[in-house]
């Protein structure tokens, strides 16, 4: 079974379908299709009640205001995108019950996106600090969660001329981790239950 759920706007037989195979059956050869990929069925059926021509960010940002638990609401979530090709990641952090961007950092050259998920942790925890907030972080990453619980970026990734910045600013994360050990609560992103991470980048 796929992770994923297919909208079919304009096809054969327009729907919402949990496989790529049952979707391609649909557009493949047919003029001018229209369809796209969901990681929620929610969220993919309310996408095709709304049409191929709604604002899907605010179809999104509408599904997760009526579904998300308010305590999930009050935060903020965090994400990393990497390009496989370029080598390249950036990372932000968004306010969850607005879908407001708060920070983007990136491209970083030689990077992983390990590394972005925990920077994308710390940076988010800072932000709040800065603010006097005590919101929690969210993240899909458990990687990340407990790289950041033991303080440090665990990672294997080689030191290089053009990473040098990322590398900079590993050694600032666990440097601010080490002097805020009381800082807000970082938990874990159900995408299972939840629909996809508010902060993702939309490339998978």
């Amino acid at each position: 079974m796929s992770d994923k759920f297919y909208v079919v706007w304009r096809g054969r037989v327009p729907g919402v379908y949990a496989t790529w195979e049952e979707a391609r059956a649909q557009v493949e050869g047919f003029a001018n299709a229209r369809y796209r990929a969901f990681k929620d069925r929610a969220q993919a059926e309310a996408a095709f009640a709304a049409g191929p021509e709604a604002d899907l960010d605010a179809l999104a940002l509408d599904w997760r205001r009526q579904h998300l638990p308010a305590e999930v609401l009050q935060g903020y979530a965090v994400d990393a995108a990497w390009n496989a090709q370029t080598k390249t990641m950036h990372y932000r952090g968004v306010q969850i019950a607005t879908g407001q961007e708060i920070f983007q950092h990136g491209p970083f050259e030689d990077a992983t996106n390990n590394v972005g998920e925990f920077l994308a942790i710390v940076r988010g925890l800072d932000w709040l600090k800065q603010r006097g907030l005590c919101a929690p972080i969210y993240t899909d990453s458990l990687n990340a969660m407990h790289w950041v619980s033991a303080g440090r970026c665990n990672t294997t990734l080689t030191p290089t001329a053009r990473n040098a910045e990322l590398f900079a600013q590993i050694a600032w994360a666990e440097r601010w981790l080490r002097e805020n050990p009381d800082h807000a609560p970082v938990r874990k992103w159900h995408t299972e239950r939840w629909g996809e991470n508010p902060a993702d980048f939309g490339r998978k």
